[in-house]
Formats: C-alpha cells, structure tokens, sequence
C-alpha cells in the first residue's frame, strides 16, 4: 500500500464528506478511494469513515488520525511548493470567476499573500454567480456558493456556512427582538433571489427535535448580497447572512443576529470548480491550494462538521418562491 497517497485518499474523503466528491477532487474513481482508504483501515487497525444516510462521516478514531497526519501532508505539501518554486516559478493569467461579494470580502484580501509566494502570476477576477457563466467568461476556476450542478468538473467543497437572521440594533429596538421564529412574520425580513431565480422566503429552523419553517414578507427582494447588506445596516429590515458575511459587522456592532440557539437550516457550501486537465496547469495547482487553505483558515467559526448539506428541496423549482414550493 502506498501510505502516503492513501493519507492523500483520507483527507479529501473526510474533506469532502464522501468517496464521490473525494474522487471528483482528486481525479480517480470512486472505488479507487474507497479500495484506498479500506487498506488503510486495515494498515491502522481501526474504522476512519463509516457510511450513514447523512454522507461519510469521520469516527472518532478517523478524527484523532486525521488530526495527527494532516500537519504532517502539509509540511509535505509546503516543502514540495518550495522546491517547485525554485525550480521554475508559475506565471501567466489566471482567470477567476467568483460572486462580485465573494471576490470583494473574501478573495482580494487574500491576495497579497498569494502574490508575494507566485510573484509571476496575474489574476483577472470575472463577476459571476452562476457555474454555468463560467465557460462564457473564460473562467479557468469558479468559485459559486449553493448546490450547482456540475458534470466533467472537479469539486471542491472550500467551506460551510452557517446563516443567522441578522438586522441592526436601531432595527432590533425600534421593532422587537424576536424570541422565537414565528415571531419573524411581523418583522420586515429582507430576501435574497438566488442564482436559479427563487426567492428565498421561507427560513426554516431547528433546535434539537424542534422544526419551525417561516414564510416571511418584506419589502425587498434582491439577488445581489451587497444590496441586502448595505439594507441591513441602514436598518431597512431582517437579513438571512452567511457567518462569513456577519463576521465584520457583527464584532463592530453594526448587525446583531437573533435566534442564535436556533439552526437556520440550509445554508449553502462555498464551491470550488476547475477542469481535470487544469490541475496539471502551473497556475491553477498553486491558486486551488492557496485559496482552499484560506478559506478553511477563515471556516474556523464555521460548523465542525465534514458532509455538505442536502440540496434544498425548493432549490431548481423554479416556483418564484421557496413558500410556494414547501405547499406544493
């Protein structure tokens, strides 16, 4: 067994929450990673993954195992990464399509870091949200959030999000805080159109074996972020908002989330895609491993847990209006 590679198989297994996404990373067929990380089992002698209704999910041993060897593929990883790089540095364009908000937040202020280890690499950002812009834009990777489809592409699932309804303190003491999720239909509650066009109204919340799902009403829709944001702050009304949108607002006080023991349900991964050949591109290796160990840096608040979550069931229907596809 090649030990080194089967860590390799681990990893993006446990990363990924399943064989399948595993494979899609790393290039190889599904039973490859599972043969893979079974000899591994038996190398080890104990269970790392076991397979359940929910995905892959990591057993406690898996979890000690992953824990130990990761920093070990890292510095593996790095030092491969400096003898690359001192035997012919990447350089060239490299074109990334990414949500306008994706790229102002998240991506720009990565990139002094990036370009003082690729000096040679210039990075031309395209605004999309949709995977299926990012052939028509030239996109050699696509960062999209949600459930897109996507078929002859690798996958890689950088984060998961946690979302909050969120609104500014003026709003929360001119309006009431709300204590429970109903309490959110007399709230003006600002809504997100996703890429697929469905208006996001219905925020859907657990806590425990309790489920609640509220059709909520307000006075603006938007499919761009910033616009729900900035209405937020301005105290127009209730954001749904991804943890890594609240991070900023929220520790100077500006948005303040309720509802926090509650789970808001749905929130959408963060998703990396290029083509298989595009791995063995000098510029697109270097950004792929950058950006994922940025964003796992920044997923730190983010939930601990490995699988993605399942594709909402008002996501493609094309309803107008997730409320209308939960009474059909």
């Amino acid at each position: 067994m090649d030990k080194l590679r089967a860590l390799q198989y681990f990893i993006a297994a446990a990363e990924e929450g399943s064989f399948s996404g595993a494979a899609r990373r790393l290039e190889v067929s599904v039973p490859a990673v599972g043969k893979m990380i079974n000899a591994l089992e038996r190398a080890v002698g104990a269970t790392l993954v076991e397979r359940s209704s929910r995905g892959l999910v990591v057993t406690a041993d898996g979890r000690a195992y992953l824990d130990a060897c990761r920093p070990l593929l890292e510095q593996l990883e790095a030092a491969d990464s400096a003898v690359g790089r001192a035997g012919a540095r990447p350089r060239g364009t490299l074109v990334v399509g990414a949500p306008g908000f994706v790229i102002q937040h998240w991506l720009v202020p990565a990139m002094p870091a990036f370009f003082a280890s690729y000096p040679d690499i210039q990075v031309d950002f395209r605004v999309m949200t949709r995977l299926a812009d990012a052939e028509p834009r030239g996109a050699d990777v696509a960062i999209v959030l949600g459930w897109p489809l996507a078929t002859g592409l690798v996958h890689r699932v950088l984060a998961r999000t946690r979302v909050f309804a969120s609104a500014s303190p003026d709003y929360w003491a001119l309006h009431g805080f709300p204590r429970h999720p109903r309490d959110l239909q007399r709230h003006n509650c600002l809504c997100m159109r996703n890429p697929e066009g469905t208006v996001l109204d219905l925020w859907e919340f657990s806590k425990g074996n309790r489920q609640e799902a509220v059709a909520v009403k307000g006075n603006l829709v938007s499919d761009d972020r910033n616009v729900i944001v900035d209405a937020a702050l301005a105290g127009m009304g209730v954001a749904r908002l991804m943890t890594f949108t609240l991070r900023e607002p929220t520790r100077d006080g500006r948005l303040v989330s309720a509802l926090v023991d509650w789970e808001m349900a749905h929130a959408p991964p963060i998703n990396l895609f290029y083509r298989p050949g595009f791995r063995r591109n000098p510029r697109v290796r270097p950004f792929v491993d950058f950006i994922s160990e940025h964003f796992r840096s920044r997923a730190a608040d983010a939930p601990t847990a490995t699988a993605v979550p399942p594709e909402p069931p008002w996501y493609r229907v094309g309803t107008g209006r997730a409320s209308l596809a939960k009474r059909a």
